[in-house]
């Protein structure tokens, strides 16, 4: 103790000062408490691949990772996102410097947000997003930008020209999300193509979050570094949580251009320096499964969403289907609601069911209070459980 008492100034330093508890952890202990099926965190029900849980058991009892690996992340884990960005999307990337193994793919975006924005610069990110987002943004000490993502004709879309009204002289960075938490909506080709021109003509880096890459259900996803010009200006993140559904293991990654990889690593350095180590090497043989592998997880969370969307629409709720990641979007109105905080508060104690409240994603909160988010990454009974739960709703 040093006898000095904290005086009238707040704790917690100004930046962070408008992020308390998450919403996730007061929907989950709701769900806690209720004993509701929670389709509010967007975690799934069940382990991954045997196979990749062995390949973890194996690298602990030989002793690989049990100390700390190497800052950048183990050569093998390199080498294997190196490797998979090539036969993915054609994309080459040298193992020892454009690869950068994080402590997921929150701590890649906060790396490179530290590393790469100064205080005052502005950063546009696709509102509704991810709440890290903005809290790392604070954090960098920028301003964030959002521009509204739309509900249009069953699902949510980009207008091209806000974003680029949104362009100021003090734009350093656009952090683009897709496919899309929480609409999931997919960029198309075309709208890639238009971001990457505008990132080109204004000299902006690009920060993309990417971890829903394989769970894409209409259309297809195309990697933002792969458009002309982009190759040195974007910072590609994605992770192994969502792929393999081992969230709590924690191995994310950076790709990109030597520079780039060397600004984020300086950051990353002083976050968790390292992480993960017995994980990075289940995760190497995890990118280097089948074909197979990744289609049937595809076709598992299709069929999935398509159970719950239909249980949704037959409860009442206007669903916006998305066309990849494994979290659907719904406008409560329908049913004579129109605060998706006390909806999801009550949702519990009426039927038993946990969803997340859209407006927290939101810094213009307005625009988001009528939407629930409703995450499908559950085994079939359990979804089906909640849908027959749900159906109380339309009565």
């Amino acid at each position: 103790m040093t006898g000095r008492e904290p005086g009238s100034r707040p704790l917690l330093n100004r930046r962070l000062a408008e992020f308390g508890t998450t919403i996730f952890a007061e929907m989950s202990a709701l769900a806690a408490r209720t004993g509701s099926i929670n389709l509010g965190q967007g975690f799934p029900d069940t382990d991954g691949p045997e196979e990749v849980r062995e390949a973890a058991v194996r690298a602990l009892r030989d002793g690989r990772g049990n100390q700390y690996p190497p800052g950048p992340g183990i050569p093998e884990l390199r080498t294997a996102v190196a490797d998979h960005q090539l036969r993915r999307y054609g994309l080459v990337h040298d193992p020892d410097t454009e690869v950068l193994v994080t402590a997921g793919a929150t701590e890649a975006i906060a790396a490179a947000l530290l590393a790469l924005v100064e205080p005052g610069d502005e950063v546009i990110a696709l509102e509704p997003y991810y709440d890290s987002y903005a809290a790392c943004i604070a954090m960098a000490g920028g301003t964030r930008v959002p521009v509204t993502l739309r509900p249009q004709e069953g699902a949510y879309r980009l207008d091209l020209d806000e974003l680029r009204d949104a362009v100021t002289p003090r734009t350093r960075l656009i952090l683009l999300n897709t496919p899309h938490n929480p609409t999931g909506t997919v960029l198309t080709r075309d709208e890639l193509a238009a971001i990457a021109a505008l990132a080109v003509e204004r000299d902006l880096l690009v920060v993309t979050d990417e971890v829903y890459e394989h769970l894409v259900f209409d259309g297809e996803h195309v990697p933002l570094a792969s458009f002309p010009g982009m190759r040195g200006r974007t910072v590609t993140i994605s992770s192994a949580g969502k792929t393999f559904s081992f969230t709590g293991w924690k191995v994310g990654w950076v790709t990109a251009a030597p520079e780039l990889v060397s600004a984020v690593r300086s950051a990353k350095q002083f976050l968790t320096y390292v992480s993960a180590g017995p994980f990075q090497y289940a995760v190497a043989e995890a990118l280097r499964l089948p074909d197979q592998y990744f289609d049937g997880l595809r076709a598992d969370l299709h069929a999935k969403r398509d159970l719950l969307g239909a249980g949704l629409a037959a409860a009442g709720f206007t669903v916006y289907r998305p066309a990849g990641t494994y979290f659907v979007t719904t406008d409560i109105r329908p049913l004579g609601e129109a605060d998706g905080f006390a909806f999801c508060r009550s949702l519990p104690e009426r039927c038993g069911v946990v969803a997340i409240p859209n407006a927290v994603f939101y810094d213009h909160r307005e625009q988001g209070a009528p939407f629930v988010r409703f995450a499908f990454c559950k085994r079939r009974d359990v979804l089906e459980d909640a849908v027959a739960r749900l159906k109380s709703l339309a009565v």
